[in-house]
């Protein structure tokens, strides 16, 4: 006879490890199921370079909720973080060096521009008076516009809050939600590495340019992060992103959690109108009261169900979901730290992010070339060496660097054949625009690692290569995450609920999901008194 539970995890990436450990906290009988042979989802470390250690494709941490990690005892666990310490953006007629420092900070900035030295602070406060007031609300769930109004009262403190924020703050929250990072920066800043490299925020995992209506939106989303309560600041996971997912597995194991590799599910099994457990592909059956998906929208609902199990609106509003993939990782091996043409003395700046964002015009030139189909010619890069911080991460005196690259459409136009085709050839692209600004990179690479969109999407199961299960659109967040009346985690399928990015607040190594949809089974099943 099959073994039953009290609920089946489908996913072992770190929101479905984050789901599984709070329902086993709560005492509930929990399995988590992961196709692949190692848990961790898009958060995992690996070394398909012998003796080098990759963040294969999530490489910093910062939106990681701290109720998450204190709640589940993560330090426990192992979790340990260093923190990132500024950015450094390299460019053609020098560069600009942002420490964690201020007046260093203040020192670098002024040498682009004195107007936007003196704005900094301004910017700052705007943008700390903005995220402080929304950021609560990344830690409910989302109201359903249609549900129980009751449901709003939670969030009437923030319309409270909202009317307390000065005017002006007001109107630059409107402006984030609706416009461009680029518009919204430009109020402040002038200097060509300082807007385009804070605009990068505003594109990542998105297919848009940071002059396109709704990256404010994005930019918005990558600056609710903190660590140990402090503002905007990012951090490195020593042992790479899987230290991550290992530490909540931990924690899930820890309460009782059962976690299964190798184990795909083919198919939710329905009886009338409730899942009721799964299929493997082996064809084991596994039953169990609730059903949670910590895949993504696509698989959760258009892949594992039945066909004709869902209601055809809500069928027809799935598919409308964007993913639109538009992002690559290349991980190099190197032997050596690369020597950048214009930088400051020593390698301080190298233990930061390295970001290949010289210009707007560069920005938008690459966006350009991915609107026809093509990888970028001279892409935006976001560089980490992270083994400056985690020595473990490589051989003794060798290194690890990992660039994140955009844009590399999910969708190529036909002449490139394919991914597969011209997989090598967007790897060579990536170095030669590093080494544009670090001549002595290309000697330094051992090996590497080349993950396009379709490696994403194939090795790890994200639909088009989206890095959040779901672009972070305006129309595609809050209670329209991923169907509107349908965001606070359950559908339209009794006992089959959603724990992925694809769900409200969306994605990043934040948990926020997985914390939430576990905290709404449990609500769900006080009510009824299970």
């Amino acid at each position: 006879m099959a073994e039953r539970y009290d609920v089946i995890v489908i996913g072992g990436g770190h929101n479905g490890l984050t789901t599984a450990a709070y329902l086993a906290k709560a005492g509930l009988k929990t399995i988590v199921l992961e196709r692949r042979s190692i848990l961790g989802g898009a958060t995992l470390t690996e070394s398909p370079v012998p003796g080098y250690k990759f963040s294969v494709a999530s490489y910093l941490v910062s939106l990681l909720r701290p109720q998450v990690i204190r709640e589940l005892d993560l330090a426990k666990h192992g979790l340990q973080m260093a923190p990132s310490v500024g950015t450094y953006t390299p460019h053609w007629d020098g560069y600009l060096d942002r420490r964690t420092d201020h007046a260093d900070t203040i020192r670098e900035i002024r040498k682009w521009s004195h107007r936007d030295a003196d704005n900094y602070d301004d910017f700052k406060q705007t943008v700390n008076d903005i995220t402080r007031f929304i950021r609560p609300a990344i830690d409910m769930a989302a109201p359903d516009p249609y549900g129980d109004p009751k449901e709003w009262l939670e969030y009437a403190g923030l319309a409270k809050d909202f009317g307390h924020l000065p005017l002006r703050t007001k109107g630059a929250l409107l402006d984030l939600i609706a416009g461009s990072a680029y518009d919204f920066l430009s109020r402040w800043f002038e200097g060509e590495p300082l807007v385009a490299t804070m605009s990068a925020s505003g594109i990542i995992g998105t297919f848009l340019g940071i002059k396109s209506p709704g990256t404010g939106m994005v930019f918005l989303h990558h600056y609710f992060g903190e660590i140990d309560g402090s503002f905007r600041e990012w951090a490195l996971p020593q042992g790479g992103t899987g230290a991550v997912a290992a530490a909540i597995a931990s924690a899930a194991q820890s309460f009782g959690a059962t976690t299964r590799t190798d184990a795909p599910v083919k198919q939710v099994l329905l009886k009338g109108d409730r899942a009721v457990g799964v299929v493997l592909e082996s064809g084991e059956e596994l039953y169990a009261d609730t059903i949670v998906s910590a895949a993504d929208a696509k698989h959760t609902f258009l892949d594992m169900l039945p066909t004709g199990s869902l209601p055809t609106d809500f069928e027809t509003a799935i598919r409308n979901f964007k993913f639109r993939g538009s992002s690559a990782k290349v991980n190099f091996a190197l032997d050596g730290l690369p020597t950048f043409t214009a930088a400051p003395p020593g390698n301080g700046h190298l233990m930061g992010t390295v970001s290949i964002s010289p210009s707007p015009d560069y920005m938008e030139k690459a966006y350009d070339d991915a609107k026809h189909g093509h990888p970028s010619k001279r892409p935006f890069l976001d560089m980490l060496i992270p083994t400056l911080t985690d020595p473990t991460m490589a051989p003794a005196g060798k290194h690890v660097a990992t660039a994140f690259v955009q844009y590399a459409p999910h969708k190529l136009a036909p002449e490139h054949g394919g991914w597969d085709n011209i997989k090598e050839q967007f790897g060579d692209l990536v170095v030669d625009t590093i080494s544009e600004f670090a001549p002595d990179f290309r000697d330094k690479i051992v090996g590497r690692q080349v993950m396009t969109p379709l490696d994403l999407e194939r090795t790890i199961g994200l639909t088009e290569g989206n890095i959040f299960q779901g672009e972070i659109l305006v129309q595609q967040m809050a209670f329209n995450r991923p169907v509107s009346g349908w965001a606070r985690y359950k559908t339209p399928i009794r006992d089959y609920w959603l724990a992925s990015s694809s769900a409200h607040p969306g994605g990043g190594i934040m948990a926020a999901p997985g914390r939430l949809a576990a905290l709404e089974i449990l609500k769900s099943k006080a009510q009824v008194g299970e």
